[in-house]
């Protein structure tokens, strides 16, 4: 696939809306498993599509009893798994909003976020990783402890009306009303239209407070089929979803995208390698997602070895699959751009075709409905391969932010500064460069952390490598490498250094290494990734220490 390339959506059999997308999916998938999750005290939940249809029914007759309505604002406070979804469905499914919510956030930021969002109603797991959730959201919600019977009436929350409890036999707040009658739940889901709101998700705020951005039924819904009809998973499938579901890219890529093609998605409470490899083994997986850290963190468990994965047949992790199954040239497939605000990818090129070799290091063109272009700091356009600040607008371009005129969020054209840089060939493939705010200025010179770090992802002794600036009085920063070995690999920094001075510039080349066998001294944010602004804070005491 050369030259000026073009990507379409298909068309759906159902209206885009939950109730009527979903009507048709839990009808034809039946009793198969739907979700599965390896739950943090080592058992595993599962639930049918059958017995998510019936579950979500019932929790939205109950919801619509409680006063839960068209647009109202529903926070889900749940891991991976089938509270998560059960709760997702009954609230969109009535035309309500779906608020996830990040399960690491801690009191002061959930009251930020309930606050933020204006919820109604907030749904929550009675534990979390195994500790009691009643303090976290006490502690949150100023007046809950103390608030008796009755709708909520807090000066400090004014929207809240309701705390209620997930789970089987779980205690809550508030209890869960009688539900209203099946026929009204119908008329509820009939009313629900392509153009309504459909969720509010927040992004990591991991340099700032979180932004929750809006996105409608019908755009979430198209764009998701694609993404994942792209994949050419079929029902049989089995596909490993490791990204939270209060993230965009683990709700829209990793469950509204399969959910509508019949897949049964796999998944954990938490990201712990030796239950994940289990849980693929157990549940024959057929196909591995996540983030580019995920293979090598399970290659590098001791269990690795004994683990039979040979239900897998494709995937991203490639370290998971057997040698015949890989692609000739990993470093020729896509890793596309994506963000919330423009609902997972919009950049696109088929995850299971390499980009011939004059391409590498594209991240694809742009995707359907989507156009782009790159601009300079004075906001002029720039021409082909000059760099530039990477604009996004279209068809999935989110509707807004909370508490955002639109005037705040787009310029008057429509377009979406979205804050990477890049370049863009006279194909249309656009080349990422690295967050403008993440550029290294070293010595008068401007030093893009991607690159340097896909330099050193390549060698085989890597598992993963961040590169940061850490602030210096004399050179402005010292471009610094932060390289977490491979299970039994040796690499010294003379090694690192002469494979970065055989193909990038001298001021490229890190100046200060850190060598790794672990990453859990690392510094992540809530969506697994490097907390850049931490790790330069801590490199500036001195070295990182390992346990």
């Amino acid at each position: 696939m050369n030259g000026d390339v073009h990507f379409e959506y298909g068309e759906l059999s159902y209206e885009p809306t939950i109730p009527a997308m979903w009507s048709s999916v839990s009808g034809q998938q039946g009793d198969k498993d739907f979700i599965v999750a390896a739950a943090a005290d080592g058992s595993v939940e599962r639930v049918s599509y059958t017995e998510a249809d019936r579950a979500s029914r019932d929790m939205a007759a109950r919801l619509l009893a409680g006063g839960v309505g068209k647009a109202t604002r529903v926070g889900i406070l749940a891991p991976n798994g089938p509270d998560f979804m059960v709760a997702f469905l009954a609230v969109t499914r009535i035309g309500a909003v779906a608020v996830p919510v990040n399960t690491f956030f801690q009191p002061p930021e959930l009251e930020w976020l309930f606050r933020d969002a204006d919820l109604h109603t907030v749904l929550a797991v009675p534990t979390l990783l195994g500790r009691p959730t009643r303090e976290r959201l006490e502690a949150a919600i100023p007046g809950l402890a103390d608030a008796g019977e009755g709708p909520l009436l807090l000066e400090a929350m004014p929207q809240l009306r309701q705390v209620l409890p997930l789970g089987d036999g779980a205690e809550g707040w508030s209890s869960w009303p009688e539900p209203v009658a099946e026929s009204m739940v119908g008329a509820c889901e009939r009313s629900v239209r392509p153009a309504d709101d459909l969720v509010v998700i927040y992004t990591s705020g991991s340099t700032a407070n979180p932004k929750g951005v809006i996105h409608v039924h019908g755009t979430a819904i198209r764009h998701a089929h694609f993404i994942s009809s792209s994949h050419g998973w079929v029902p049989d499938d089995r596909v490993y979803v490791p990204m939270a579901f209060f993230w965009v890219g683990g709700l829209i890529f990793g469950v509204l995208g399969p959910m509508q093609l019949g897949v049964t998605i796999l998944t954990e409470h938490r990201f712990d390698p030796g239950e994940v490899l289990h849980l693929l083994a157990d549940e024959r997986a057929t196909y591995a997602t996540g983030f580019p850290h995920v293979g090598p963190a399970l290659a590098n468990h001791p269990d690795f070895a004994t683990t039979d994965l040979s239900s897998l047949r494709e995937g991203y992790q490639q370290v998971l699959l057997a040698p015949e199954k890989r692609t000739d040239d990993p470093s020729l497939r896509v890793f596309q751009l994506g963000m919330t605000e423009t609902c997972s990818s919009h950049t696109w090129w088929p995850p299971h075709e390499q980009v011939p070799e004059e391409k590498r290091g594209s991240v694809g063109v742009s995707g359907p409905g989507y156009e782009h272009k790159l601009v300079d700091e004075e906001g002029e356009e720039v021409g082909a391969g000059e760099v530039g600040e990477i604009c996004v607008r279209g068809d999935a371009l989110m509707r807004g932010m909370v508490g955002r005129l639109r005037s705040e969020l787009l310029d008057r054209d429509g377009w979406y500064h979205t804050g990477d840089s890049g370049t863009r060939d006279a194909d249309g493939h656009i080349y990422f460069g690295g967050r403008t705010d993440e550029m290294i200025k070293t010595s008068g010179a401007n030093v893009a952390p991607v690159e340097v770090e896909a330099l050193l992802s390549a060698l085989p002794e890597v598992r993963i490598a961040y590169v940061v600036g850490v602030p210096d009085p004399d050179k402005g920063a010292v471009v610094t490498g932060i390289v977490v070995l491979n299970r039994g690999a040796e690499a010294t920094e003379d090694d690192l250094r002469a494979a970065c001075r055989a193909s990038l510039a001298a001021y490229k080349v890190p100046k200060r290494w850190e060598i790794l066998r672990d990453d859990a001294v690392l510094p992540y944010t809530t969506t697994n990734k490097l907390d850049r602004r931490e790790a330069v804070k801590r490199l500036l005491d001195g070295p990182l220490v390992e346990d």
